[in-house]
Order: C-alpha cells, then sequence, then structure tokens
C-alpha cells in the first residue's frame, strides 16, 4: 500500500493472533497487487490499456460503487481523474494547462459503464486509478476478515485509514489523534473510536511542483474550493470515510450525513453531524 500498515489485535493467544494477521496480510497483498495504478500487470493497468474488460465480482462492486460516489459527492470523487494523472510528471506548465484542458472534457464516470460482467469506456482517454479506495477498501476487508475470526477487539491502520473494532479489554474506546495539519507531527485533537471507520485527508501529505507552482496530490477536475487544511470523516466503513474526507478536502461546502471533523488555515476546529 506504499504505506505504514499496522494491526492491533486482541486475541485469546499470540498464535491466535498472528493467524488472522497472516490472512490480513496476504488478502492486503492481493488487493494491492490486483489494483495497483503503477504495476503495468495489474488489471486496472490492463484495463487503461484496454487489454481487457472482463470483471471479476469484487472488481465490479468497487468500480460500481466508485460510480455510486461519484454521483453522491457530486462529481467531486472521480476516480477518472487519472485521466490527467501523467500530466503531473511535465516539466512544461504551459504544456500542463494545454494537456489538461484537451484531456478534461474525458474526465468523469459517465464516461464509462458496466454491462454484466464488462466495463466498457466511449472512448480511448478516460483512465480509472482505484488508489482512492483499495486501501479503504483493504481496511473494511481486514475487519470483515476480523469479525469472522471471532477476534472482537482490534485496531486497523493502513496509512492513517483506520478502523477499530470493538473496544480496549479494559473497556476503553480507542484513542485516535487527528494530525495539526501544520505541524504534522502534532496531534491537534483526539477522538474516541469504538466500532467505527475514521480518515483524514490533508493537502500537506504529498505535492508536486511543476516551474513553481505547487499541485495537491489530490486531484480535482477543477477549481479547489475547500478553505480547510484538513477533513475528517467517521462512518461504519473506512471506504465511506475515506471518499468524503477526501471530497470535503476539495469542496469544504460538500453536504453529508456522517460525522465530520475540519480545521481550517486558523487551526479552527468545526464539528459537523456530532449529537448535541
Amino acid at each position: 500500500m506504499s504505506t505504514p500498515c499496522e494491526l492491533l489485535i486482541y486475541a485469546p493467544s499470540k498464535e491466535a493472533a498472528r493467524t488472522v494477521a497472516k490472512e490480513i496480510l496476504l488478502q492486503t497483498k492481493e488487493l494491492e497487487k490486483k489494483y495497483n495504478y503503477f504495476d503495468p500487470a495489474s488489471l486496472v493497468s490492463h484495463i487503461n490499456a484496454r487489454k481487457t474488460q472482463e470483471l471479476d465480482a469484487q472488481s465490479k462492486d468497487i468500480l460500481s460503487r466508485a460510480k455510486i460516489f461519484y454521483e453522491e459527492t457530486k462529481g467531486i470523487f472521480d476516480i477518472t481523474l487519472a485521466t490527467i494523472k501523467p500530466l503531473y510528471k511535465l516539466d512544461s506548465l504551459e504544456l500542463f494547462e494545454k494537456e489538461k484542458e484537451r484531456l478534461l472534457s474525458y474526465v468523469g464516470c459517465e464516461h464509462f459503464t458496466i454491462k454484466k460482467n464488462k466495463i466498457f469506456f466511449d472512448n480511448p482517454y478516460t483512465m480509472i486509478d482505484l488508489g482512492g479506495m483499495v486501501k479503504e477498501y483493504a481496511v473494511d476487508k481486514a475487519v470483515m476478515l476480523l469479525k469472522k475470526r471471532k477476534i472482537q477487539s482490534a485496531l486497523v491502520n493502513f496509512g492513517g485509514d483506520i478502523y477499530a473494532l470493538g473496544c480496549k479489554p479494559d473497556g476503553r474506546a480507542f484513542k485516535i489523534g487527528i494530525k495539526n495539519p501544520k505541524e504534522p507531527k502534532e496531534h491537534l485533537l483526539y477522538v474516541d473510536l469504538q466500532n467505527a471507520a475514521l480518515t483524514t485527508s490533508a493537502s500537506y501529505e504529498r505535492n508536486t511542483t511543476i516551474e513553481g507552482k505547487s499541485f495537491s496530490h489530490i486531484l480535482s477536475k477543477g477549481e479547489v474550493k475547500n478553505g480547510i487544511l484538513s477533513s475528517s470523516v467517521l462512518s461504519n466503513s473506512a471506504l465511506i470515510s475515506g471518499v468524503f474526507s477526501t471530497a470535503l478536502n476539495i469542496d469544504s461546502t460538500l453536504k453529508s450525513k456522517y460525522k465530520t471533523i475540519k480545521i481550517d488555515q486558523n487551526l479552527e476546529i468545526y464539528y459537523e453531524n456530532f449529537d448535541s
């Protein structure tokens, strides 16, 4: 997953914990291999190269969800932004802007459809990247496996995409820190988490620079209208939290039903959809 991944498992024995941890490791590596945008042998690369249209049940499910998230976020969360992703490797800002203008008409989940077990594109240019979904999907799959193995207390943390299963053995909730966007080595606040997911999206994580102009690793089709430095979302699914925290970091005015914590330029903290 190109990021540190952590499992904290409370089990009846070390052997039981190690067994399920190994299962999760294998499952996660399989997901990474299958949907790695940068691996020419991955399913995603084969789809983008138009070498295959065939979808297994899991891939059909993920891509179908991507289209639903596209609609729910008003087109903000968009896996087809991969269409312009290669442009961020250019060293000419003029060429970047020219090529982006040309390719933007091919960006949008309306450019692909899923029929039965196949994916169809309406043009040869639209590409997909599931990088904004697979890590969070892997967290949810890990939790499902933990539950299947009768584990009642665990913390799954894949690069900051977190799910707390149950509570600690002493009955306390897991306490999760949310970083200070201006000083990422510090935590600005803590959240008690129990049987819930928490993800945070922030532009400070990674950036690309072309001729002095900086671009966030979070791609968007239009202008970013966030007004915030980070957004965190709590829900019953790491995938849902990841999608909406990413979307909110592009447009902070987006409305959702999920618990949200936003941190603005002045480090003011805003809570939405929390019980009063």
